[in-house]
């Protein structure tokens, strides 16, 4: 498996290697320890804080990434502009702002709060589970994305109509719908009644 940010380890001061920890929470979204990230995302899966953001530009259109095929989890997949999960104690309004600039090269504009989803998504190609308390954010890409290769395979800005086409014929993540269904009042809030989120 290639190593991308997301799925590295991180270097200590004294130069060891640390695995990823993630948050475990309960069902009501309150810390109640870690566990390594693959580790939590294996069968049956461990409840943990996850996030997921949809940028959308200045027309109304959301800006979709097609997961590199390099990720260990749901690689090659279209999903939503950036998700992934807080490192133990790091808010997650900070981690969806840290890693959407990681992973595409952009600081969004108007980030909002959108809500919370818990789910519970199996992924059958990989065997691993997403049991997950998700962070939901909104906001503005006012720049064009730069994403990194080892992370984001290709991006598209999508209207709504066209996102129906593309879901109908090309695979997303598991937790696409779940979590874009869970977003769309703060989405319409955003974007107007015009663009038909």
């Amino acid at each position: 498996m290639p190593t991308t940010p997301a799925t590295a380890t991180h270097s200590s001061s004294n130069g060891t290697a640390e695995a990823i920890m993630l948050e475990l929470v309960d069902e009501n979204g309150t810390t109640i320890g870690t566990a390594e990230k693959l580790a939590a995302h294996q069968a049956p899966g461990q409840l943990h804080r996850a996030f997921s953001v949809f940028l959308f530009d200045e027309q109304g259109r959301l800006l979709l990434q097609r997961r590199a095929l390099g990720k260990y989890h749901s690689p090659g997949v279209w999903s939503n502009t950036c998700c992934g999960h807080p490192y133990p104690g790091e808010a997650p309004f900070a981690a969806a702002a840290r890693r959407t600039h990681e992973e595409l090269g952009l600081s969004p504009s108007l980030l909002a709060e959108a809500g919370t989803v818990r789910y519970n998504h199996p992924d059958p190609a990989s065997g691993l589970v997403e049991q997950e308390f998700n962070h939901l954010f909104v906001g503005l890409a006012q720049t064009a994305p730069k994403p990194d290769p080892e992370e984001v395979g290709e991006t598209a800005f999508v209207t709504a109509a066209e996102l129906a086409e593309r879901h109908a014929k090309a695979p997303f993540s598991a937790w696409f719908m779940t979590v874009l269904d869970a977003a769309r009042p703060a989405i319409r809030e955003l974007t107007g009644p015009s663009a038909g989120w």
